[in-house]
C-alpha cells in the first residue's frame, strides 16, 4: 500500500463555523465546497479535513464505531509561539500549554462544534 494523502471527515451541526475555525486559527484554506460540506487543506503535511453536515436522520454516535468523540492532532514546531498567537486571537484554548512527563508539550483547542484539536511538540525531558 502506498498512501499518497489522508483526509479526516468531521460530521458537525454548523459546517461554516467549523470551517472558519480551521481557516482562521489553524491556517487551512477551502479547497472545495458544496451542499453541506467544506473540504479544507494546507500546503504542508497536515491531513486534509472535510467538514460535513451531520446527518439529521442518524443521531450522534450511530456512525462507524458508535463514537462521536473526535480529537484531531497536529505535530508542530514552535508550540509556545503558536500558543501565544492563538491566545491573542481569542481561540478557544480548552487545555492550556503543558508538558507531559515523557517530554511532549501539548495544548488543546475546541471548535464551535466541539471538535478537539490538539497541538503537540516533542521535546525530550530534561536528563534524557
Amino acid at each position: 500500500m502506498n498512501v499518497i494523502a489522508s483526509t479526516v471527515s468531521l460530521s458537525v451541526d454548523d459546517v461554516p463555523a467549523s470551517a472558519r475555525f480551521f481557516e482562521s486559527h489553524l491556517g487551512f484554506r477551502e479547497v472545495v465546497s458544496g451542499d453541506g460540506f467544506v473540504w479544507l487543506g494546507r500546503d504542508d503535511a497536515a491531513v486534509d479535513i472535510v467538514v460535513r453536515q451531520r446527518d439529521a436522520v442518524r443521531p450522534p454516535g450511530s456512525g462507524i464505531g458508535g463514537r462521536t468523540d473526535m480529537i484531531v492532532t497536529f505535530a508542530v514546531v514552535g508550540l509556545a509561539a503558536e500558543h501565544e498567537r492563538l491566545r491573542r486571537e481569542g481561540a478557544a484554548i480548552t487545555t492550556p500549554l503543558h508538558q507531559k512527563p515523557w517530554g511532549e508539550w501539548r495544548l488543546c483547542l475546541t471548535d464551535p462544534n466541539g471538535v478537539v484539536v490538539q497541538l503537540a511538540e516533542w521535546t525530550p525531558p530534561s536528563g534524557a
